[in-house]
């Protein structure tokens, strides 16, 4: 509970910008005001205001629930943050006093977008603390979550810092719910109660995620194929879902395995329990997980809770694709919705309609292309639920690019993996024929044709197939694995 006040400045951050409102060891301020209400500590909040929402499983519901009731008082709010576990409840409201721009759309906000009560900023994860400290998104209010104060006065910002901890930083106002169920995590987490303007005391469960379920098994196939790629001794970058957990299952007899990500999940803390994640080869914080945010249930929580060997950083040193580039071995696994025949990726959206943002996949293919030995990788299965091919002739109509072409490197389907880098288009038309469904490909041979005006299925790959191995060893390999046919 919140009742000492301890006079301290700041702890954040470790750089100085122009635009930031609280740096390191400047700027004393006075104690928090302890609200006797979330009606009361969103009081403060005026009309025109930019707020910043701590994001993903750090969503202050109870104070958001009490500005909700302020909807028919307030005027031109706008949201920004991650994608949030819980609902915004400004935004069941049907005011038009409060609107979102997302730095990622998550399911749950994708019909308040669809209807106009909010929209998408197309920004790179790691730029978008950039956005806060230049100015050009400043939040004039930052509702946040956080743990309670330790005996020196510091709260944590917990689960999620990518971009809470640039929103904390810059913000005129800082708003909190000071609530006992945030983990305490260590690396860029600590904010003095001090530097809080208002407070309140809650004691309500963070969200929690669905516990995983079992790989189906398309989603085994692809874990498997990716596996084979990942050599010992690599530093990791996944997500959360069905893809990655069948990866992580196929990871136990790995060795020296490390982290750099900018989130992770429960399947990977049996890694680290069985002594495959050590994180001893990597360059950038060694002996580190390192990470911005997390998502899961009481044992992910459980686990980053007062562990210094989890490092939360901000996104803009975590998805950095230089300091990603650092660490030996990157390999980045993100999945796509559709790979198009000359290895463009759609990620975000379906056709016009948004469904999620770029979040930090090109970030981290990148970084894992400046990588010594770095395996960037999409993966997606190869048809949709209702069987429609994913490998597709062209991007679908309105639906935007996220990995381009030039960036791409492999790309892993339930029928094998395929290394498109140096190849040219009519080249890799044919190297993503050959892991499309089965069912699909003739039509594809068809469109490759109209295309490039060539058979694709004439044009051959001089030289052997290479097993999985071989082609991560020699980076400049054009030929696709003999896997999963």
């Amino acid at each position: 509970m919140l009742s000492a006040r301890v006079p301290r400045s700041i702890t954040l951050p470790l750089r100085h910008y122009r635009q930031s409102k609280r740096t390191f060891l400047t700027r004393p301020r006075t104690p928090a005001i302890v609200c006797n209400s979330a009606e009361e500590a969103v009081s403060h909040i005026k009309d025109h205001s930019r707020i910043y929402i701590h994001g993903v499983a750090c969503t202050p519901t109870v104070l958001l629930r009490a500005l909700a009731k302020r909807a028919p008082e307030l005027s031109n709010v706008e949201f920004n943050h991650l994608h949030l576990e819980e609902v915004n409840p400004c935004m069941e409201t049907g005011s038009d006093a409060f609107y979102t721009n997302h730095f990622f759309i998550g399911a749950n906000a994708r019909k308040s977008v669809a209807e106009g009560r909010g929209s998408y900023l197309p920004t790179f994860l790691h730029e978008v603390p950039k956005l806060m400290r230049t100015g050009l998104l400043k939040p004039d209010v930052a509702l946040l979550n956080l743990s309670p104060p330790d005996k020196h006065g510091y709260c944590s910002l917990g689960a999620e810092t990518a971009a809470a901890y640039a929103a904390a930083e810059t913000a005129e106002t800082i708003i909190a719910q000071i609530n006992p169920n945030m983990p305490r995590t260590h690396g860029q987490t600590s904010i003095h109660i001090d530097d809080v303007d208002y407070a309140i005391n809650v004691d309500v469960p963070i969200s929690m995620s669905h516990a995983p379920r079992e790989p189906t098994t398309v989603e085994t196939a692809i874990g498997k194929h990716i596996s084979e790629l990942v050599p010992d001794g690599a530093t990791l970058q996944m997500g959360i879902g069905a893809i990655p957990n069948a990866v992580l299952k196929q990871l136990t007899r790995h060795k020296n395995l490390g982290v750099h990500t900018e989130m992770f999940a429960e399947g990977l803390i049996d890694l680290m329990e069985q002594g495959v994640v050590t994180n001893f080869e990597k360059k950038y914080l060694r002996g580190k997980l390192v990470t911005s945010f997390v998502l899961g249930g009481p044992r992910v929580y459980n686990f980053v809770d007062d562990n210094p060997t989890v490092y939360f950083l901000d996104a803009a040193i975590t998805n950095n694709p230089t300091i990603i580039g650092t660490n030996p071995k990157v390999t980045a696994i993100n999945s796509a919705l559709e790979v198009d025949l000359t290895g463009q990726v759609c990620a975000d959206s379906v056709g016009f309609r948004m469904i999620s943002g770029v979040g930090g996949q090109v970030d981290f293919e990148r970084g894992a292309a400046l990588s010594e030995g770095g395996v960037p990788i999409i993966c997606l299965p190869s048809t949709t639920k209702d069987g429609k091919s994913k490998i597709v002739p062209a991007i679908s109509y309105g639906a935007g690019v996220i990995t381009t072409r030039h960036h791409v490197h492999w790309v892993v389907t339930e029928y094998g993996a395929t290394y498109l880098f140096g190849k040219s288009l009519v080249q890799r038309a044919k190297a993503l024929i050959d892991i499309a469904h089965p069912s699909h490909r003739e039509e594809l041979e068809r469109s490759a044709f109209e295309r490039f005006n060539i058979k694709t299925w004439e044009l051959g790959l001089k030289g052997k197939k290479v097993n999985a191995a071989f082609a991560r060893d020699k980076l400049g390999t054009s030929e696709r694995l003999d896997v999963g046919r």
